[in-house]
């Protein structure tokens, strides 16, 4: 039997892959993260599932529960929000499955800030603009960035920066950034995205962190920064050029 992380999506319930629709409809045993994720999900499941809200969870409850369902004979869906791949603590599982010699497979889902980028009707990358994004957080109360992965260091590239877990320290963001990007500096914050109260703020490195805490966001939303937020006389992509030889693969 196999346990299979599935990307549940940013929130709306329709964003999960058909991949991770079908494998749902087919776990006898799903564990799901209750605070985040849709509950419209779990309709997908069979309807004589086991289903474990694992909000309330440590690491070593997950795990036993992902452990017996596999030696009980039973494919286990793990939902969780967003895309396994960034800021999921899929890793730590993987590595309880390893070593206790059960089979997993990810499938990916839409990341938030994928969800935020179609929120705000903006591409991230824009040519002669800005080719680059890094996903981060900063560092508080839970795991400390490694070394040279500080906000201030990362905001010498002036590349885009898309913050996870960050809407609470929006003050902190903005200090950190304003050396390296400017006051004028175009950013938002997308909170609940693609939900019913989805919530879009857009602005500058000096008026953000006071449109943040006006509207007492604190959880569930990404802060973004950057010029190509604001690009509007770029240079079209060579992608679609009529100067491109089509003829060459």
């Amino acid at each position: 039997m196999t346990v299979y992380f599935i990307g549940a999506g940013p929130g709306a319930a329709d964003l999960i892959t058909v991949r991770g629709a079908r494998t749902l409809a087919d776990c006898r045993v799903c564990l799901y993260a209750g605070s985040l994720v849709p509950r419209e999900l779990l309709a997908e499941c069979p309807p004589d599932a086991r289903l474990v809200d694992t909000a309330h969870l440590d690491l070593d409850q997950i795990t036993e529960e992902l452990v017996r369902a596999h030696r009980e004979g039973h494919d286990v869906a793990r939902l969780h929000s967003g895309d396994p791949s960034v800021f999921s603590a899929v890793a730590e599982q993987m590595r309880r499955l390893d070593a206790a010699g059960v089979p997993y497979e990810v499938i990916p889902g839409v990341p938030a800030f994928a969800a935020a980028a179609a929120a705000l009707k903006r591409e991230l990358t824009v040519p002669t603009v800005g080719q680059t994004v890094i996903l981060t957080r900063i560092a508080h109360r839970a795991t400390a960035m490694p070394e040279g992965e500080d906000l201030a260091t990362l905001g010498r590239s002036g590349a885009l920066i898309v913050l996870h877990l960050a809407a609470r320290y929006a003050d902190r963001v903005v200090e950190e950034l304003l050396p390296h990007y400017g006051a004028d500096c175009p950013a938002a914050v997308v909170a609940l995205a693609s939900r019913p109260d989805e919530l879009i703020l857009r602005g500058t490195l000096a008026d953000i962190a006071d449109q943040v805490k006006a509207a007492g966001i604190i959880r569930t939303a990404v802060i973004i920064v950057g010029r190509t937020l604001g690009a509007e006389g770029f240079r079209d992509s060579h992608l679609y050029s009529p100067e491109r030889d089509r003829h060459q693969c």
